[in-house]
């Protein structure tokens, strides 16, 4: 049953504001400018951020399960939190090869653990009907985060050094700790944090497993980041060969366009995905990347590529928010919610991952408007899956296919319970 209440407001406001700092903990596509700008060679930095990629991808799925099955979520926070400064620290140190491999694997092994397990205190304090809108807003705060964490980090750095960048990582981890702190444990209900199921969950795992709704969508998911992942690094790169000093400025416009118009959209589409449901969101999200993808090849004119971002932000924001929202309708009474979103983030890995190898390919053989056209020819399969195999998983009422009969009508007597007007105090 949800668990609403005035008396979260609180916890809920430092959720929303943990959202925003916590991005601001990672270092991204800093690193590699940063070893670029220390005498590192482009196949050195390839690699290293190759095995970053590779640990994070690895991570995912135990992550999942390990946030699944941990009662105390804000401390899993705090320790993947310790790990993730641990290694901007390590990186502060002159960037031998020991030192930054051992970075990143702190840095990617920590990452997975982070995104699950706010999403899991999400919804065991507001329940499964009220995690679409507030998941949605926690969104738009991340998303509100990275524009203001990306303008600090190019200011800073510009005027102190790359260095800079990881002593930012670590000052923001204080305010992150104190509203990991300053949420109430006590209000993290733990069976509804993993999706409803206070046993073993190992028929609910099993249903997941044999789930051919969820592995259609995590086929659609796979194929859209195999089309999206290359095409903003190959645009800067196509860009950068014309003018390599406007370069760095424009995929920075690029990406705060993104940000911003995710930080504007986000709440508004956790409300409608409440309200229309999931998939027509999903198909508009996924129907505007082959379209940015034929764009990227009409046109070089910098105002109008940094224009098209408005699409990727409109995908990126339904992906961002409805993608969980689906997982959490067919994970919900299974009790494995964030093994399932692992699940998701890894698909997502891998789909990014060899987008950029068939990009570069396609890029080597026939020249950057093929590639652009090929990655969203796969866009359009993506789309096409979604459309046909994947119904709509929005729950309406009670009901959820997922869970037995006498949980459903246990789950409906007590939330007719919890409606019913208080006693007066005597």
């Amino acid at each position: 049953m949800q668990n609403f209440h005035p008396e979260n407001e609180r916890s809920l406001r430092a959720l929303e504001w943990l959202n925003f700092f916590l991005v601001q903990t990672g270092v991204g596509p800093f690193l590699a400018a940063y070893l670029a700008a220390s005498g590192w060679n482009p196949a050195r930095v390839g690699y290293a951020l190759t095995f970053g990629g590779l640990v994070t991808v690895a991570v995912q799925v135990p992550a999942g399960a390990a946030v699944d099955a941990i009662r105390r979520k804000r401390m899993l926070l705090v320790i993947s939190l310790s790990v993730l400064v641990t290694g901007a620290i390590l990186l502060m140190h002159t960037p031998s090869s020991s030192l930054v491999y051992l970075a990143q694997a702190l840095l990617s092994g920590a990452a997975p653990f982070l995104g699950p397990t706010v999403a899991a205190i999400t919804l065991g304090i507001v329940g499964a009907y009220g995690f679409d809108k507030q998941f949605g807003k926690n969104k738009a705060f991340d998303s509100a985060g990275n524009v203001v964490a990306a303008a600090l980090i190019a200011a800073l750095s510009y005027e102190f050094g790359n260095r800079a960048i990881f002593v930012i990582t670590v000052l923001m981890a204080i305010p992150t700790l104190i509203c990991i702190l300053s949420i109430d444990g006590t209000k993290i209900d733990y069976a509804r944090a993993r999706g409803g199921n206070n046993g073993s969950g190992k028929h609910g795992l099993s249903s997941l497993l044999k789930d051919r709704v969820l592995i259609a969508f995590f086929c659609a998911v796979f194929l859209f980041h195999m089309a999206n992942a290359a095409m903003l690094p190959e645009l800067g790169e196509m860009l950068s060969k014309d003018n390599l000093k406007a370069a760095a400025p424009f995929m920075s416009a690029c990406i705060i366009v993104t940000q911003v118009v995710v930080a504007m959209l986000a709440a508004r589409v956790g409300r409608q995905a409440a309200q229309w449901g999931r998939k027509p969101l999903l198909l508009i999200g996924f129907g505007v990347l082959p379209i940015r993808g034929v764009l990227y090849t009409l046109t070089h004119a910098s105002g109008a590529l940094i224009a098209i971002q408005i699409l990727d932000g409109v995908a990126a924001c339904i992906f961002g928010v409805v993608s969980m929202l689906v997982v959490a309708d067919r994970a919900r009474g299974t009790g494995h919610f964030n093994l399932a979103a692992g699940a998701l983030a890894t698909m997502v890995g891998v789909g990014a991952a060899l987008s950029n190898t068939i990009g570069g390919t396609l890029i080597q053989q026939a020249g950057y408007r093929a590639s652009f056209l090929g990655l969203a020819a796969i866009a359009v399969v993506a789309f096409a899956i979604l459309s046909l195999a994947v119904p709509e998983t929005l729950i309406r009422g009670h009901e959820n296919p997922l869970r037995p009969t006498h949980e459903r009508a246990l789950a409906s007597s007590e939330e007719a319970l919890d409606a019913l007007p208080e006693r007066p105090a005597i």
